[in-house]
């Protein structure tokens, strides 16, 4: 059995099933207002690995991961550019939905967007109201945090430590009773979009969203929360607040994976430091970047430079030419390698481990073919191969060899490019994709890879 830290309890536990041999997972997904960024990706892969080898093992795993398509920054975007905010979360979702593909993660089992849930957010904040956990102002609904004898597990802080420095100045201005009270309905603005409830027209908090969403497709008590280190304050530790002030089970276990460096700085928007990921997967090999987050713990910090990604290209190159030396060969794994395997994943989604076990495959099936040994290396690549596909990484068995087409549509872009003409350039860079090829801009041109 799979365990995993879990930032209630501070410690690694065995992720214990509500229901044997099988695991229900709910996953914070994105509020698209913007296209996704490296820590975005981050997190999407951290949990598609999860996922993979929980299926792997012979789970059966349900995976839900929601879209949040109503929210300030979504409405602040739309004003600014004057544009619907539908628009914005079409456009914005298709483009979270490329990225994903980009990088091989796998689409969730559901994918409930908070719009289809407005009508269960607003039950569920009238239970809240009704058990006096819940209040009403000129402005909206909000959720008293003295209602919730255990706020502040997940930064395991008490009240007073997570308003402390605050205090009372919070509150001028506002109707809250408690600085670290926070919305559940927000009362619309002229031209706002809006939803009925018995408290006026308007639209939920974002912290509502989740719990309604998480409880309907996965029930109470379901086995793993997860999200960036972020989302655990406030987003998570509020969500579960609403779930214990209406006394109903909520997640078993909560999983949260580490930040994202540039440069040795933590990624922020308030540091103007966020790296867009189709740029990123259009700069270097679009696996790259799974083999950075696999080569890295995922409660640790990773560092995204030139370098790292520049390094972990070649790794790939590395493992495509054994692919490519041993294809033919075939073999069972050896059953002690593959057991090595579990025994990393098993320790907290040792993925380093994992990836440094593939590599010594990688080393021993390339010394045995030396050797002329094909008996030792069929079994010894098989093995590789295995943890490979159960991480998600798709080596590439043929040589990428470039048609003329091809490099001429690569020409086209890099033309494009240079003349500032990035209509046509992500036009042609979206053709190469469908193809099958992406295209990195390297010193000398442009650099294709197959897909």
């Amino acid at each position: 059995m799979i365990s995993l830290y879990d930032t209630a309890r501070q410690q690694v536990v065995p992720l214990e099933q509500r229901d044997p041999g099988r695991v229900s997972i709910y996953v914070c997904g994105p509020t698209v207002y913007a296209p996704p960024h490296i820590g975005h990706g981050r997190m999407a892969l951290v949990y598609d690995i999860l996922r993979r080898y929980l299926i792997w093992t012979g789970l059966e795993v349900t995976f839900v991961s929601n879209i949040t398509d109503i929210d300030d920054n979504i409405l602040k975007r739309a004003d600014d550019e004057g544009r619907d905010w539908r628009e914005i979360t079409t456009k914005c979702e298709s483009i979270w939905w490329t990225a994903m593909e980009r990088i091989n993660v796998m689409k969730p089992d559901h994918v409930p967007h908070a719009t289809e849930y407005v009508e269960g957010m607003v039950r569920l904040i009238a239970d809240l109201i009704e058990r006096d956990a819940a209040y009403v102002t000129t402005d909206g609904v909000y959720l008293s945090v003295e209602a919730v004898p255990d706020y502040g597990l997940l930064p395991h802080q008490s009240l007073d430590d997570l308003v402390e420095g605050a205090g009372e100045r919070t509150l001028v201005g506002t109707e809250k009773r408690h600085p670290a009270d926070f919305v559940l309905w927000k009362l619309a603005k002229a031209g706002e979009p809006s939803w009925p409830s018995p408290w006026g027209g308007g639209r939920p908090g974002w912290h509502t969203e989740c719990v309604v969403m998480s409880l309907d497709l996965l029930g109470e008590g379901f086995d793993l929360h997860t999200g960036g280190l972020d989302l655990a304050f406030p987003h998570h530790e509020n969500e579960r607040a609403q779930a214990v002030a209406l006394g109903r089970d909520f997640a078993r276990h909560w999983m949260h994976n580490g930040f994202v460096e540039l440069e040795g700085e933590k990624m922020s928007k308030s540091l103007g430091n966020v790296k867009n990921l189709l740029d990123l997967t259009d700069q270097y090999d679009q696996r790259a970047y799974r083999l950075l987050v696999l080569q890295a713990h995922y409660r640790s910090p990773i560092e995204i430079t030139d370098s790292s990604m520049t390094q972990a290209g070649a790794a790939l190159e590395r493992l495509d030419a054994f692919a490519r030396r041993t294809d033919g060969l075939q073999a069972e794994p050896p059953a002690e390698v593959l057991d090595q395997f579990r025994a990393a994943m098993d320790d907290d989604l040792d993925t380093s481990a994992a990836v440094d076990l593939m590599f010594r495959q990688v080393r021993e099936a390339n010394v045995a073919l030396d050797a002329g040994d094909e008996v030792t290396a069929a079994a010894v690549a098989a093995a590789a191969s295995e943890i490979a596909s159960v991480l998600g990484l798709q080596l590439r068995h043929e040589s990428d060899e470039v048609p003329a087409d091809i490099q001429q549509m690569a020409n086209e872009r890099h033309e494009a490019r240079a003349a500032k003409d990035f209509a046509t350039a992500d036009r042609l860079r979206d053709q190469l994709a469908s193809a099958g090829w992406s295209v990195e801009d390297g010193p000398d041109g442009p650099v294709l890879r197959k897909i």
